[in-house]
């Protein structure tokens, strides 16, 4: 009977205490603070001195993250897929040695046996052979399979299999301020260059003709990036920190400036299947330069519309709008006529003439919606 007299004590104690200790922590650390701020208590020297004593500790740790391990981290997911090319003329071939006159650049598998597409700059396009150095340094003897006139991009294929292929992103999903990795072969040593900066600016208006106006047989929409340089990238890929193919870097010449961009992963995806078909020659023909129509020169220029291509030329001469003898010039298109849809797909900045009609094959028939002088006209055109 002790005994359990005791323990019921001595339990009675510790739940007292228990409770009391909770009390005491919440009305420290909660009840007497606030009572403390209020005007009508805050003059009491108790509740000051016991919020005084109210401890209050913060935990800091510093966590350092190391972006440029990640960088090269990202990038080994795509390096694999890069390659090194070197193109050469057999008459420039030194007797028993390696060929004089070569010219190096990159390259992308885009297909695991072997396709591998570039830009049309980074290799010799005319009687020539061509070297395909993989990053591990084993080579293949190469064929040119096509240069696609559209998109100015060229495709080689190299007899391999179980290729390291890079994957693509959706171009259609990315915006400006995408951080982004460029990767070339360096010749020297069989190792990757890289290069970092941001999707700068998606410019829907840029022909890659390399004329100040639009042609109806190029592609129009294109990447711009802020690397510092990328002469020595052109040809190979810009891949997103996903790993997945961006665009591929190219170039062309306007007013005797070099000027660079990136063909969109989403086109060169689907040139890529023209070259696996190889069906360049159905690229479509058409024989006009254009302007892009925005909603700024619209409103200058008192336009009717403020979308679509106005058929141009500076001179404001037909011959130099639309060439002579072409499918444009056979159906009765005119300067200055504004092309507003072809086969009932809008033209606009979101999808230009150019692009449009590249869904199209050489022989087949589009209609297209025109306004001529205020009026409206549906043209007949065998491209």
């Amino acid at each position: 009977m002790n005994f359990k007299k005791t323990l019921k004590f001595v339990s009675i104690v510790i739940f007292i205490f228990l409770i009391g200790g909770i009390g005491s922590v919440f009305f420290q650390y909660y009840i007497f603070p606030k009572i403390n701020s209020s005007v009508l208590f805050s003059k009491y020297g108790l509740f000051k001195r016991i919020s005084e004593n109210v401890t209050i500790v913060n935990k800091t740790e510093e966590v350092v993250v190391k972006e440029e391990s990640s960088v090269n981290k990202i990038a080994a997911q795509a390096s694999a897929a890069v390659v090194g090319i070197s193109s050469f003329s057999e008459k420039n071939k030194v007797s028993g040695n390696y060929p004089s006159g070569i010219k190096n650049g990159n390259g992308i598998i885009v297909t695991s046996d072997g396709l591998i597409a570039t830009y049309r700059k980074a290799i010799v396009e005319n009687d020539s052979q061509y070297e395909v150095r993989l990053f591990n340094g084993s080579t293949f003897e190469a064929k040119l399979v096509g240069i696609d006139e559209f998109t100015n991009l060229a495709f080689l294929k190299v007899d391999a299999s179980n290729l390291s292929a890079i994957s693509f992103s959706n171009s259609n999903d990315l915006t400006p301020g995408r951080k982004l990795i460029a990767i070339g072969s360096s010749s020297e040593d069989y190792q990757n260059r890289y290069a970092g900066g941001i999707l700068s600016n998606i410019n829907k208006t840029f022909n890659i003709s390399g004329k100040t106006l639009s042609s109806s047989e190029k592609l129009e929409g294109v990447f711009e990036t802020d690397f510092l340089s990328q002469k020595e990238y052109i040809g190979g890929p810009v891949i997103d920190y996903n790993g997945e193919l961006v665009g591929i870097i190219g170039s062309v010449t306007i007013d005797n400036q070099e000027n660079f961009f990136q063909i969109p992963s989403n086109v060169v995806r689907n040139t890529m299947d023209i070259a696996v078909k190889n069906e360049f020659e159905l690229r479509p023909y058409l024989g006009i330069y254009y302007l892009p129509i925005t909603k700024t020169y619209a409103k200058i220029n008192n336009l009717p519309r403020d979308k679509g291509a106005l058929i141009y030329s500076p001179s404001g001469k037909q011959g130099l709008a639309i060439i002579s003898g072409s499918p444009a010039e056979k159906a009765g298109l005119k300067i200055n006529d504004i092309i507003t849809y072809v086969n009932e797909k809008e033209i606009n900045l979101e999808n230009p003439l150019s692009d449009i009609l590249s869904q199209s094959k050489k022989g087949s028939e589009a209609e297209f919606t025109v306004i001529r002088e205020k009026q409206e006209l549906k043209i007949k055109v065998t491209l």
